[in-house]
């Protein structure tokens, strides 16, 4: 009797799976049909254009709520978010990569990262510009007291020190934003990795302190400041990570509010005005792309910013994409402030990076 049961129960869930998978056959087809995937070219089948449309047109309807669902009811009732992002005390959230290493050779791959920072710097200061160095301290290492039990493994205090005892070594000119940062409570926004406003406010008048070493007093430029009237909601990258940016507030944790401010350049000149002199180059990472970072060093330094960092810039991506370009830089740049973050001194060396170091890709 109970072998003629399971038998039932076999054949039932292979009718069932055998349906399932002749659906999806059917969708597959139908779904081909619409994206006209004869007719695409054999180029686009070699540079990957043709495999992005191909993914496109077989995503799922409703793919987006259901893995929102999926996430929301996984972090409400099972504490659980994915891999790349933990949860310290309720409603902050940290980056995993920013607590211990993604990679195992971490000193073979900070070795070499301090290899490449004195070759950019040798290469900076060839062009007759001073290099001023900006390391920003993983949320973790600030926000300590939001971890709840979470912790930096030890080879992320090592590396870091190791870090900055280099830059010594090498006389170069950097800034610790730590003991700044670490003196005031809140300074990242709880659902993104990186500096909130008052944050960046902070670690851009630290920033200005030592560029005055090079190009003196602050200058006469200016940005107008418009806040806005009310709080508002920002979705953190943290949150998105997570996959919770859609889900509703009870079923994820409660995203940041803050008073948005924006900044305008005041224009003092005429038609014919050749706008003011670029001094300042900043060449970082997402962090001088956030919370007005580039605005607000400017504003204490009284100069235009030029801003060509990048998001997902890494350790040094964006001042090696600067360097290529050294032939547009305007006579009158003093200075390079090349901002990186801790996270990145332990990530994987990117194909920048390899090229650069003269390494096998």
């Amino acid at each position: 009797m109970t072998n003629r049961i399971n038998a039932k129960a076999h054949r039932g869930a292979a009718i069932f799976f055998g349906l399932l998978l002749i659906f999806g056959l059917g969708y597959s087809l139908f779904r081909f049909d619409q994206a006209e995937i004869n007719s695409i070219k054999a180029q686009a089948w070699l540079d990957g254009s043709a495999g992005m449309r191909l993914n496109t047109a077989l995503e799922l309807p409703m793919r987006s709520t259901l893995e929102t669902l999926d996430a929301a009811w996984r972090y409400r009732l099972l504490g659980q978010l994915t891999p790349q992002v933990q949860e310290g005390c309720p409603g902050w959230l940290f980056y995993t990569d920013g607590m211990r290493p993604p990679i195992e050779n971490i000193e073979e791959v900070l070795a070499l990262r301090i290899s490449l920072m004195q070759m950019l710097a040798t290469e900076v200061a060839s062009k007759g510009v001073q290099l001023l160095i900006v390391s920003v301290p993983d949320k973790s290492r600030v926000e300590s007291d939001a971890l709840c039990g979470l912790s930096q493994t030890p080879a992320m205090h090592t590396q870091f020190s190791r870090w900055q005892e280099a830059l010594m070594a090498a006389g170069a000119l950097n800034v610790d934003l730590l003991s700044s940062l670490g003196a005031k409570r809140y300074v990242y926004y709880r659902t993104d990795v990186h500096l909130n406003q008052q944050g960046a406010q902070l670690a851009a008048r630290e920033v200005a302190a030592a560029a005055s070493l090079v190009l003196g007093p602050p200058g006469d430029y200016r940005y107008k400041v418009n806040s806005a009237i009310k709080p508002q909601e920002r979705i953190g990258d943290l949150l998105v990570l997570a996959g919770l940016e859609n889900a509703a507030n009870m079923w994820r944790p409660a995203p940041d509010m803050e008073i948005l401010q924006t900044f305008h350049t005041s224009s003092t000149g005429g038609l014919l005005d050749a706008g003011p002199v670029v001094e300042v180059m900043l060449a970082g990472s997402s962090n001088s792309r956030r919370s007005n970072f580039a605005e607000q060093l400017g504003q204490q330094l009284g100069r235009q910013v030029w801003n060509v960092s990048r998001d997902g810039g890494k350790f040094a991506d964006a001042l090696m994409e600067a360097l290529k370009n050294q032939a547009n830089w305007p006579n009158s740049l003093k200075l390079v402030i090349w901002e990186m973050s801790e996270m990145s001194l332990l990530q994987p060396l990117s194909e920048q990076e390899r090229l650069r170091l003269g390494l096998a890709l």
